[in-house]
């Protein structure tokens, strides 16, 4: 049987059917953020936003073709090359970029625009299987966790430099990756407890008050039992570390951009700026309210037609789901979601080789930390930092970047049987 054959035998149906469920619904919901009823254009009205989004999935279709025609080994081959390019493209952008609204996300020629900080989210995540592919890569070891980290972190720091903190953001979801892999939990336990203190430092207005409650833990736990004196210095030690780092946070916080500290304090409080950092999030949430249990009806939201909600077909996409389609709508996209990250992971532990299955693992991790986050910033529950909605969001970069990272795993699975007989 041929190469070919097996492939298309054994490729999982099941996720290729859902991300062609979540690109048409969120194609529809394009055109009905952008719908006008005093204006008689089509879907297909290449003016629209919705017909140049038909473009970009023609050519999603395109680069699918090319993904799974393409020999397995490839990917694995060219990761290191592949992570350099975008690497250069990163550091290139803030040079060749066009700025919008403070940011250089991209460039290109002409009209033809990429973000070369989607795309580089499959290219580290390619260079990180390649990396840690090797039977001896232990990352329980300080070594082998320097060089992971040393991978993910340099399209961190050139992201940030443009700067796109959203994006940066997305790629430290691939610690997922790493925790699976064999990353020691005590990595985990500090990052939520830094995650749980940030929350409580700018959420309590007086800091006094939560330095207060650390003096208080402190001492119980010191007094908790017989304390050896090294015990008592290392519990004050780490009391007056994160007093320090508590305070330190609103430095920190107040040499951010206006606009992302303003987003930060919404969280907090909503009430604060209702007419400008909180608009967005108000009206996205007066929006998903108003649908109700089913739904205003396709191209009746009102939130949508009067442009309340500004990006509605971007970052907001969803927003406008909940209006038109109601909890209902809201509910079958997001079991869709759902049940790809389900049926990925699935897929990601009978992988036959270790690349296979890392680069699985940060598929996984990319498209979840979109999809919560984005559905978060929706609904008030995280800061707006401009991440998109996969496969359901308005833009070419965007669609071609998750294509692209879903396929290439895609591709990868159908092929496992070979790289199986390939160890062999």
């Amino acid at each position: 049987m041929r190469e070919t054959d097996i492939n298309i035998n054994r490729v999982d149906w099941i996720t290729v059917m859902i991300y062609f469920a979540l690109v048409m619904v969120g194609w529809f919901n394009i055109y009905a953020a952008v719908y006008d009823g005093q204006v008689d254009k089509s879907i297909f009205d290449f003016s629209i936003n919705s017909g140049k989004q038909l473009v970009w999935i023609g050519t999603a279709m395109a680069i699918i073709i090319v993904i799974m025609a393409a020999d397995y080994r490839l990917f694995e081959n060219l990761a290191i090359p592949i992570y350099l390019v975008f690497l250069v493209l990163l550091l290139l952008t803030p040079i060749l970029g066009k700025a919008v609204n403070g940011q250089v996300l991209a460039i290109g020629v002409g009209s033809f625009r990429i973000q070369a900080g989607e795309f580089a989210k499959f290219a580290t995540a390619l260079a990180l299987a390649k990396f840690m592919e090797r039977p001896t890569f232990d990352l329980s070891k300080t070594q082998y966790q320097l060089r992971a980290f040393a991978v993910l972190l340099v399209p961190v720091i050139l992201i940030i430099l443009q700067p796109d903190t959203g994006t940066a953001m997305v790629y430290f979801s691939m610690l997922i990756m790493f925790y699976r892999e064999g990353l020691p939990q005590k990595y985990f336990v500090l990052g939520i407890s830094l995650i749980a203190l940030v929350l409580l430092a700018l959420g309590i207005e007086n800091n006094l008050y939560l330095a207060g409650a650390i003096v208080v833990i402190v001492v119980i736990l010191i007094l908790m039992g017989k304390k050896t004196p090294q015990q008592i210095i290392a519990f004050s030690v780490i009391g007056i570390a994160v007093i320090a780092f508590t305070y330190s946070l609103d430095f920190v916080v107040s040499k951010l951009p206006e606009h992302q500290q303003n987003r930060i304090m919404v969280l907090f409080n909503p009430d604060l700026d209702p007419l400008g950092a909180g608009w967005n999030v108000t009206q996205s949430k007066i929006a998903i309210g108003s649908g109700g249990l089913a739904g205003k009806g396709y191209l009746q939201g009102t939130q949508t037609k009067f442009d309340f909600v500004p990006e509605q077909h971007t970052d907001f996409i969803f927003c406008t789901l909940g209006e038109e389609f109601g909890w209902l709508g809201s509910f079958i996209v997001i079991a869709l979601f759902v049940t790809l990250l389900t049926r990925l992971v699935i897929m990601a532990e009978r992988q036959k080789n270790r690349f296979s299955r890392i680069y699985g693992y940060c598929v996984i991790s990319i498209l979840m930390f979109h999809f919560m986050i984005n559905i978060a910033m929706t609904i008030g529950l995280f800061p707006v930092v401009g991440i998109p909605l996969p496969f359901f969001s308005y833009g070419g970069s965007s669609l071609w970047s998750f294509t692209i990272l879903l396929f290439i795993f895609i591709k990868m699975d159908s092929s496992r049987a070979l790289q199986l007989g390939r160890m062999g």
